[in-house]
């Protein structure tokens, strides 16, 4: 029997504030198959953000199972899974030491990791940035010299570097202007074919999945809504707040007017 990557089963996450319980994350259940790009969406407070917060081990969940290959993750996450599901944070600048090159940053996951010969690491890092278009010699500059959409790249070569299976992606985009999100969505599909790479995509924004998933997760204070393949969550949302998403996304052909008139008026009907 061949397992998803990822599996979760009736994950739950409760949040002890104020004296008061919290459930961000209700009873959630999804697989992601190897090589699949799983969107997860959502507004703010959706609990996409704990979703993958549990996933990457930050958070140890309430209830429920999260598995890995087949094998359930324990609750502190030894060197080899921290090297097989990675993150590339929302904003780079603060997830990159500045005190650091970025030749260094590349570097320190090589080190850590036991990654190629010691002796080749310095030119390991130089091909991992032209991997992700950059030129090999941006390893000597420091992460403020770099614009947003570069150190997004750097952020991107480093989780490269660690020669993940798994790409957790939390707002990879929404940091950086409408050219560069697209540039930096295209190097992503580029890099998911070219390395076999599984993404979990994290966003609030509908419109920046249409073209890189292939299924879309649909969240709503802390539960799974609808789940889909990509096409037909937007063609035949099955859910009204899923119509209240779509329904909000940029029109850019007279199809999606067509679609994005209807969904709004499904949404009303349903209100």
């Amino acid at each position: 029997m061949t397992h998803p990557l990822l599996s979760l089963r009736a994950v739950s996450k409760t949040f002890h504030t104020g004296g008061r319980e919290v459930k961000a994350v209700d009873s959630v259940s999804f697989d992601v198959a190897e090589g699949e790009c799983l969107a997860v969406v959502g507004e703010s407070g959706s609990g996409k953000s704990t979703i993958a917060n549990m996933i990457l081990g930050i958070y140890p969940q309430t209830l429920g199972e999260i598995a890995f290959k087949g094998a359930a993750l324990p609750a502190r996450r030894d060197l080899a899974h921290r090297r097989a599901i990675q993150l590339v944070q929302q904003n780079p600048l603060s997830s990159l030491n500045p005190r650091r090159t970025i030749g260094a940053s590349l570097r320190l996951a090589l080190d850590v990791h036991g990654i190629g010969e010691k002796a080749g690491r310095a030119e390991r890092t130089g091909q991992l940035l032209e991997e992700v278009g950059l030129p090999a010699d941006f390893r000597t500059r420091s992460p403020a010299a770099l614009s947003g959409g570069q150190r997004q790249r750097v952020a991107i070569a480093r989780a490269l570097a660690c020669q993940s299976e798994l790409v957790v992606l939390d707002e990879p985009t929404s940091a950086l202007d409408v050219l560069v999100q697209a540039r930096v969505l295209k190097l992503l599909a580029e890099l998911r074919k070219s390395r076999g790479l599984t993404y979990l995509f994290i966003t609030h924004d509908l419109s920046v999945v249409r073209n890189i998933a292939d299924r879309v997760a649909v969240f709503e204070k802390g539960r799974l809504v609808e789940i889909g393949p990509t096409a037909s969550v937007f063609e035949a949302p099955t859910h009204a707040y899923t119509r209240r998403l779509i329904s909000a996304v940029p029109v850019v052909t007279a199809a999606e007017a067509a679609l994005r008139k209807r969904l709004t008026e499904d949404a009303d009907a349903h209100a």
